[in-house]
């Protein structure tokens, strides 16, 4: 009998699936804790390719949890209830009244159309806040300014992670999308809420839950090696060598780095900062043998001393 030379069109789609064969293997019945913000939050296509790719985690054998923050919502929305949106210390100062609003585009918009989008591919997603079971609790932050202490309002430190509500939810097959407001940690402060930085909150949920990777989406391709002089991305890089670069590195990427760091420091194997602009982003991080953006790693352990 002779051997078919017909070329099988569908066999480059089987050389990608045996390429993903190790990190399925490595990666199955692990936590990956998910930060979902960026351009990826306002772009419909993305938005949509994201949810994709959370459900391919859940049924790849992996256990994703989402957490997201919602910065551009929030200011659209304090606009329409004519509040100026205000930052100090790159933290948005956040009022009584700013409060209110934070909390309803977070758990009543955000969350609520991510997971409508997570659900269209079966009965998968569950909302939840960091009030939720005291699933994250904080107290006042202030921050330093020149020196001197400033009151940012409503803005949250976190003292406390409660992973019950997550890890049942996770037990029942369901996919946690966690909206990053906390319970007040003081008994006296009862009631309160506080607006917590999506990244951080990440990173302690991330430590707490012993996940195997922490993943943030930004609007860049990863940690630049000499910005703005270079464009080239540091691919991989330590615990130690990232806090040398931190003083360095720009605002926005101070919390998104310090949340890798506090990640790998506490258990957590990887974190990685990725370009949540590129569709499908998440699973070319995880499942391709290049991956892309930033892969922050523990330092290694120091040998006995001969």
């Amino acid at each position: 009998m002779s051997t078919p030379t017909r070329k099988h069109t569908a066999l480059p789609k089987a050389q990608i699936l045996i390429e993903a064969l190790p990190w399925l293997v490595r990666h199955n019945g692990k936590t990956v804790v998910i930060k979902f913000g960026g351009n990826a939050m306002v772009d419909e296509d993305l938005k949509a390719a994201f949810a994709q790719d959370v459900v391919f985690l859940h049924h790849a054998g992996l256990k994703p949890v989402v957490v997201h923050g919602g910065g551009p919502q929030i200011s659209a929305a304090l606009d329409r209830h004519g509040i100026v949106s205000e930052f100090k210390a790159g933290l948005r100062v956040t009022t009584e009244d700013a409060m209110d609003v934070v909390r309803m585009v977070l758990a009543g918009q955000v969350q609520r159309e991510l997971v409508g989008l997570l659900n269209r591919h079966g009965p998968l997603a569950v909302g939840l806040t960091g009030e939720d079971a005291h699933t994250i609790s904080a107290t006042k932050h202030q921050p330093r300014i020149d020196g001197e202490s400033v009151d940012i309002g409503r803005v949250g430190e976190i003292t406390a992670i409660d992973t019950g509500a997550i890890e049942a939810l996770l037990a029942d097959g369901r996919i946690p999308v966690v909206s990053s407001i906390a319970r007040s940690q003081d008994d006296s402060d009862a009631g309160h809420v506080y607006n917590v930085n999506a990244d951080t909150a990440a990173a302690a949920l991330a430590a707490a839950l012993g996940a195997e990777t922490l993943m943030v989406l930004t609007d860049v391709e990863g940690l630049y090696e000499d910005w703005p002089r270079s464009d080239e991305v540091i691919s991989r890089l330590t615990a130690s060598e990232l806090e040398r670069l931190l003083p360095d590195l720009s605002s926005g990427m101070v919390p998104k780095m310090e949340g890798c760091l506090h990640a790998v420091r506490n258990g957590v194997t990887t974190a990685r900062v990725i370009d949540g602009r590129v569709p499908h982003s998440i699973l070319l991080e995880i499942f391709t043998d290049e991956g892309i953006g930033t892969m922050v790693v523990p330092d290694e352990p120091k040998g006995d001393a001969v």
